[in-house]
């Protein structure tokens, strides 16, 4: 097989390697990625998991930097986990044998107040309390103020702040949430209040430090994600470009059926592009393991929409799709 010369040596190895299987359909999918941004085609990713603490941003803060991506939806703890570790990476404990630990062992980190994600734990002072004590000040004065703002906003008021530089201890280069703030990327961020923030915001509603009108809701980022998604629906299209299942996929590609059905927006073209990544097993009744078809009978996806599942571990696939979609 000849090797395309125009590529990277990550692409060139990936073409001459990945060539069946759940490996062919990686490079479907990366081929069809570039064809729809080619084309004038938009790409929202959605991150589920822990992509963030897996560091995902080594990869995908270059493809926000090179407009490969125009939007994210990601779970709250996404949102919060890549600033964790942008402060706190040195303070993370790897724990290459977390198959093998005990309830007690399990036991012992909570007392050092560590927080197990797989082999990663995070440190809960020096990054969880540390952005909390930062992000509370925002909280305060957007209270005094009377002032709303979506989550990931006060996450942009932080970082643009420069409170946090005194702590980072990781290259800015891959911290995909900078990269996102630099270019006022749209983030959604549906079920905030299940993440870590979240909880703390909650506990200071409570105490009455902070009011809770002062976050702006899921509601609201639906109907500012239905503005967005009419705004940039012309030419090609918006892809739609899935990380795991769950809520950050879910909320976002229901727009389109809102639109269509609810409202009567009938001219807003369905999704343009879908890639999931998932190693959840096709199963009744299970959002992350419907094939793509399925989404055809809700509205959200047509019968020409280039569909691509990969059944594979997206902390070893999406830094590989994103490495040909860079031509590394």
């Amino acid at each position: 097989m000849k090797t395309n010369k125009n590529l990277g040596v990550i692409s060139q190895f990936i073409e001459n390697n990945f060539l069946h299987f759940n490996a062919a359909a990686l490079v479907d999918a990366a081929k069809a990625y570039n064809h729809h941004l080619t084309n004038n085609g938009k790409m929202m990713i959605t991150l589920a998991g822990a992509m963030s603490t897996a560091e995902l941003g080594k990869s995908l803060a270059e493809m926000i930097r090179q407009n490969k991506v125009h939007a994210i939806c990601c779970t709250g703890a996404n949102l919060e986990e890549d600033i964790f570790n942008l402060v706190a990476h040195n303070y993370y404990k790897r724990l290459p044998n977390y198959r093998d630990l005990s309830p007690e062992e399990e036991e012992i980190l909570l007392e050092q107040h560590f927080n197990r994600v797989t082999d990663t734990c995070i440190p809960e002072q020096e990054a969880m309390r540390r952005i909390e004590k930062h992000v509370l000040k925002l909280w305060e004065s957007a209270t005094n103020l009377s002032l709303r703002f979506f989550p990931h906003q006060y996450i942009y008021q932080l970082i643009r702040s420069g409170e946090l530089e005194q702590y980072y201890q990781i290259n800015t280069a891959d911290s995909w949430l900078l990269a996102a703030c630099e270019k006022n990327l749209p983030i959604f961020v549906p079920g905030w209040e299940d993440s870590t923030l979240g909880n703390m915001f909650a506990s200071h509603c409570m105490e009455g430090t902070v009011n809770y009108e002062i976050m702006r809701t899921g509601i609201e980022y639906m109907i500012k994600l239905a503005e967005w998604y009419q705004a940039n629906s012309e030419n090609k299209g918006i892809g739609f470009f899935q990380i795991g299942g769950g809520i950050a996929g879910d909320f976002p590609i229901c727009v389109v059926p809102m639109l269509h059905q609810d409202l009567g927006i009938t001219e807003v073209n369905c999704w343009a592009y879908f890639c999931q990544i998932s190693d959840s097993t096709t199963s009744y009744g299970s959002y992350s393991g419907a094939v793509p078809n399925e989404k055809i009978t809700w509205g959200k996806l047509t019968i020409d929409t280039p569909k691509f599942v990969i059944e594979s571990d997206a902390t070893i696939v999406a830094p590989l799709i994103f490495a040909y979609v860079l031509n590394w």
